[in-house]
């Protein structure tokens, strides 16, 4: 099984990596995309030119890998993908061969953790917009980070079975410290997870957002609140 995991910035997306990542039958991916999404636009990253020096650049050999034979011989290959990555010319075609699985947090809460490490961020940049036209198109599950994170083990045993796949225990825990799979970039983004052996507990209130976070918040709702709607739940 080849499973494209959609997620935007901040919402549990490297975790989720990680989980599947401590199962035995499964290889993985991390966000295949962000050179070529990088070296095509020129967007102002940290890390920028290391990411493109250290990683394939070209969408069209990516994507073909995206197909290739799957890492270690492993029964099932799990790829992180964020939806702006796929910029308009990226090849997409490959994704119909694949499970898709949509992840999706609440805007306030992305854009909050996003804006600790970007000083200036758009609707594009945290990749709603995308994400909507990406379930339009491609169609899958959709689950919330917010319901994994208040009980990781139902909600993943929930998500495994509806991409037909069995649940594995190892899924709930990982060692601590960096994954030979992460991309370069992950000495800036993925410190607490590095820190981490598990999922973190139940997320608190909303943060309160002002000026233009919130009005970037709002504009996110429409898209977050489409594929809510159709989220898996207990």
């Amino acid at each position: 099984m080849r499973i494209a995991m959609w997620s935007g910035p901040r919402n549990l997306s490297t975790a989720m990596m990680y989980a599947f990542g401590n199962r035995a039958d499964c290889a993985i991916w991390d966000e295949p995309f962000y050179a070529p999404y990088l070296a095509a636009t020129g967007a102002d990253h940290p890390m920028k030119d290391a990411i493109i020096a250290a990683h394939e650049t070209d969408p069209t050999v990516v994507a073909r890998r995206c197909l290739d034979t799957i890492p270690a011989q492993k029964l099932h290959f799990y790829m992180k993908h964020m939806p702006h990555h796929m910029i308009a010319g990226f090849p997409l075609d490959w994704a119909a061969d694949c499970v898709n699985v949509h992840l999706i947090r609440h805007p306030a809460r992305v854009i909050a953790s996003y804006g600790v490490k970007m000083d200036h961020m758009t609707l594009e940049d945290v990749g709603y917009p995308q994400q909507a036209a990406l379930y339009v198109r491609l169609g899958g599950v959709v689950v919330d980070s917010a319901d994994i994170r208040a009980d990781p083990e139902a909600m993943l045993r929930k998500l495994c079975a509806a991409i037909d796949l069995d649940f594995d225990p190892a899924m709930l825990h990982w060692p601590a410290g960096p994954r030979a799979e992460d991309g370069i970039w992950a000495s800036h983004w993925y410190n607490a997870v590095h820190q981490s052996t598990g999922f973190a507990g139940a997320e608190g209130a909303l943060p309160d957002l002002s000026g233009d976070a919130a009005d970037l918040a709002n504009a996110a709702m429409p898209f977050y609140e489409r594929l809510a709607a159709i989220k898996i739940t207990l």
